[in-house]
């Protein structure tokens, strides 16, 4: 796999992995660059949208900008001003055009957020308060901060059980994914871990 920055969210994690991508000025993306190591010693793939700056030695120029999403979600192309940029470093110049993307990619996760399956503000408020609560204990006694994150995991498992085998039983893998703001692997791998099952069985 190519390497590059990316950005997730502790919820949807991986599901929802935005970058910045790169459009070159027919509209295509480009393939990955190859780094040398020399001497034999292989090499590195990088899609970072800095290498991509048309100079010896790195990758094709880019024309634009724009936020991707490893759920396949693009956002709008940013252009870049090359006759502004001249010989300044893309990663310098093209900075400004890169924080906007992550700034459509916040967008796009906040949607996400919004598209997943609502839950009452008896739940989200409890939840908010015990997290308030174990900070709150972390500053006066860390151990005891520990073993209450340790009985929140405890009654995660716990109540997880039923309701991942019901989930199983009433929804689609489409639709336990879209309610759970995940891809279809990373919503069954979910609810087996809860429900006790291999996630391997259909």
């Amino acid at each position: 796999m190519a390497e590059r920055a990316t950005w997730t969210t502790q919820e949807f994690g991986t599901s929802h992995a935005g970058a910045v991508g790169v459009l070159l000025a027919d509209g295509t993306v480009p393939g990955a660059v190859f780094f040398d190591a020399g001497s034999g010693a292989g090499g590195e793939r990088v899609t970072e949208w800095s290498v991509y700056d048309g100079r010896d030695g790195y990758g094709p120029r880019a024309a634009a900008l724009r936020a991707v999403c490893s759920c396949g979600w693009a956002g709008v192309k940013h252009p870049l001003a090359w006759e502004e940029i001249g010989e300044e470093e893309l990663a310098i110049a093209g900075a400004g055009v890169a924080d906007t993307c992550m700034q459509d990619w916040d967008t796009h996760a906040a949607e996400v957020d919004t598209s997943a399956v609502a839950l009452p503000q008896s739940v989200t408020g409890l939840l908010d308060q015990l997290e308030n609560e174990i900070e709150k204990l972390t500053k006066t006694s860390p151990l005891a901060a520990v073993r209450a994150a340790r009985q929140l995991e405890v009654s995660a498992v716990q109540v997880g059980y039923w309701a991942a085998r019901d989930a199983r039983k009433e929804a689609t893998p489409a639709q336990a994914a879209a309610a759970l703001g995940l891809s279809e692997d990373a919503a069954r791998n979910l609810l087996a871990r809860f429900g006790r099952w291999s996630p391997y069985l259909h």
